[in-house]
């Protein structure tokens, strides 16, 4: 119960953050986004207990800031309601541990995409999708073991290990779709929603 409840009250403050920063302006973008995020989800593959599958958290980070947080709940509710996939009474510490790495990888790295420079701009981009996941795993393991250490060990680590190939697809989907939006979009990057005014 601590872990569901601290997760539903950090989901609920990122919720309200995200939140401030729609308008009707940007709404397509973010319904775009929630899509993006619900089909690339929408896919798992069962690894021992587990499941792993894309996320692009890092991407949505990167063009939405703390909109990450409606899209990931957004996404986690339709997949509760429709086919049962996570559940809802895990839907605030499953929404933290997507979009909370989303956004604090998509803050960090946010401007050095833009680099003029080769590597720093190809190095940012993998790293943002790299690591949004492993951060996600991690929060997901930490979560476990602190609800019951002895009944979730073994899952725990297995989604640690698990998670491991889908760090560098989403690295590379992430490097992917920044170059490719550098040269035909570019404004969907400059100003991630929430990382300014």
């Amino acid at each position: 119960m601590p872990v569901l409840v601290a997760g539903g009250v950090a989901t609920v403050a990122g919720v309200g953050m995200g939140l401030r920063k729609i308008n009707n302006d940007n709404l397509p973008k973010v319904a775009v986004m929630t899509a993006a995020f619900f089909t690339a989800s929408f896919i798992h593959v069962n690894v021992g207990p587990s499941t792993v599958h894309l996320m692009l958290n890092g991407l949505i980070g990167l063009m939405m800031g703390w909109v990450a947080f409606p899209i990931v709940l957004i996404g986690l509710l339709i997949q509760a309601l429709l086919f049962q996939y996570g559940g809802l009474t895990t839907l605030g510490v499953n929404t933290l541990n997507v979009a909370g790495p989303a956004v604090l990888f998509g803050f960090i790295f946010h401007k050095s995409i833009y680099s003029v420079k080769f590597w720093p701009s190809t190095l940012s981009s993998f790293a943002t999708g790299f690591l949004a996941i492993a951060l996600t795993a991690f929060m997901v393991f930490v979560a476990l073991i602190l609800t019951d250490p002895v009944k979730y060990k073994v899952s725990a680590y297995t989604i640690l290990v698990s998670h491991v190939p889908v760090m560098f697809i989403e690295g590379f989907v992430a490097l992917l779709c920044v170059r490719f939006l550098r040269k035909v979009k570019p404004e969907l990057l400059k100003d991630p929603l929430g990382f300014k005014g």
